[in-house]
C-alpha cells in the first residue's frame, strides 16, 4: 500500500468580497428610470383626449404637425404604455441582479442580469435613457473587472 502525504492547506481566510459599487450604481438606475419612464406613463395616464389636446403636450412630443389630436393620443398613449413595460422589466432585472448579487457576491455571472437590465432600458427608452442605461452597463462593467479577492482578475 502506497501512503498518501497529506495535502497542506494554506489557512488563509477567504476576503470578503463586497460588491457595494455595483449596487448602488444599479440602485441609481433603478431609481433614474422609476423617475423618468414611470413619470411619462403616470403623467398619461392622468390625461383623457380632451385634456391632452388642450395641454399642448402633444406638441411638445413633436406630434402636433399633421397630427389630428386623437391620433397624437393615441400616439402618446402608446407609448406610455411601452415605457411602463419597460419601467417593470428595468426593476425586475435589476432586483434578481441585486438579491443574487447579496446572496453569492463573488460570483461574476450576475453581472449578466445589469446588463441586461441597462439594455432593456436603454432599448425600452429608445435610445433616450442612455445615460440611465450607462449606470447599468457600468455595473456589469465592475462586476467583470474588479478582482474577487486578492489573486488575479483572470
Amino acid at each position: 500500500m502506497t501512503a498518501v502525504a497529506p495535502t497542506v492547506v494554506d489557512d488563509v481566510a477567504p476576503v470578503q468580497v463586497r460588491r457595494r459599487a455595483e449596487t448602488w450604481l444599479a440602485v441609481i438606475g433603478m431609481a433614474l428610470s422609476t423617475v423618468f419612464l414611470g413619470g411619462f406613463t403616470l403623467v398619461m395616464n392622468t390625461f383623457d383626449e380632451a385634456s391632452f389636446t388642450e395641454s399642448g403636450l402633444g406638441d411638445l412630443l413633436g406630434l402636433g404637425e399633421g397630427v389630428s389630436g386623437a391620433e397624437a393620443y393615441r400616439l402618446a398613449a402608446t407609448l406610455s404604455s411601452w415605457f411602463g413595460f419597460t419601467v417593470l422589466l428595468v426593476l425586475v432585472l435589476a432586483v434578481i441582479g441585486i438579491l443574487a448579487t447579496r446572496r453569492r457576491p463573488a460570483l461574476r455571472r450576475h453581472g449578466w442580469w445589469f446588463a441586461a437590465a441597462g439594455l432593456a432600458c436603454l432599448l425600452g427608452s429608445q435610445l433616450i435613457l442612455y445615460p440611465v442605461a450607462f449606470a447599468f452597463f457600468v455595473s456589469a462593467g465592475l462586476f467583470a473587472l474588479r478582482p474577487v479577492d486578492g489573486r488575479s482578475a483572470s
